[in-house]
């Protein structure tokens, strides 16, 4: 069992997503995919004829509704737990385990939109990041769209680094260098990265840029606040993220940000 799998053995990845901080990131992470589902549906297809690929689909947070909107769903999860309890959901999602570095069992440009909305938080290496972006561009139709979401740089030296206090041991043994950018292996679980990163991998990927995005901008580090919220004050902060979400200046400050590429 490797770090991974027991992360996610113990971590109860719905709480995470059920939570407001992570009610933020689920709406606007789903309205972009369902702009780009609508795109594709005005060209002249049904829904029952999208087929969609849900790389790293976790307990099946985005597989399932989109499934129940009538999308043809394949989620592909590397966690035995996390596939057992996506599966334990009963619904129309065609689960299978595998991973983002080798989607032997998907065919070439057979889906017309691919998510991998979790495979990049835990690869560690350029060269894994471009393998996994790779697999995701054979499998896509052409002009088909993905999206990549990343964990930012910032967010982890100011929660974990700061936040928690973990700042000293983290210099001392170099997971972070002079400028603050990021060293993370397996151990680390996630890996964090600037958008210089980001552009690097849509650039040597050959896709075309669409939109770089953040779901969550500052909810991920207001987690307290949101609790104490009014559900009329919480409809607001979500409006108030969905106005500056494409604000580029802002993006590298969040704690996700989503690229939109087009393949």
């Amino acid at each position: 069992m490797n770090f991974l799998e027991e992360h996610y053995n113990k971590f109860f990845e719905e709480k995470r997503l059920n939570s407001r901080h992570g009610q933020v990131e689920y709406r606007l992470t789903m309205k972009y995919i369902i702009k780009e589902l609508k795109e594709i549906e005005e060209k002249g297809k049904s829904p029952s004829e999208i087929r969609i690929a849900d790389i790293g689909a976790g307990t099946g947070r985005y597989a399932i509704p989109l499934s129940e909107m009538g999308y043809e769903v394949t989620a592909v999860e590397p966690v035995q737990h996390n596939l057992g309890v996506m599966k334990a959901k009963k619904s129309n999602v065609t689960c299978m385990k595998g991973n983002a570095l080798k989607l032997k069992k998907l065919e070439e440009e057979s889906f017309d939109l691919v998510l991998m909305l979790g495979p990049m938080y835990h690869l560690f290496t350029m060269e894994d990041k471009k393998q996994a972006m790779s697999e995701a561009k054979r499998i896509a139709k052409p002009g088909a769209v993905i999206f990549v979401a990343y964990l930012m740089n910032e967010y982890g030296v100011l929660t974990y680094g700061f936040k928690e206090r973990h700042i000293l041991e983290v210099l001392r043994d170099h997971r972070l260098d002079d400028e603050f950018s990021c060293s993370s292996s397996e151990e680390d679980l996630y890996d964090y990265v600037r958008i210089d990163v980001i552009n690097e991998l849509a650039e040597s990927s050959g896709m075309k840029r669409k939109l770089l995005f953040t779901p969550d901008g500052p909810a991920d580090y207001m987690r307290r606040e949101l609790n104490q919220l009014s559900e009329e004050e919480f409809e607001e902060f979500v409006r108030y993220v969905e106005s500056i979400c494409e604000r580029q200046e802002l993006i590298g400050a969040a704690a996700h940000t989503v690229d939109i590429l087009q393949k």
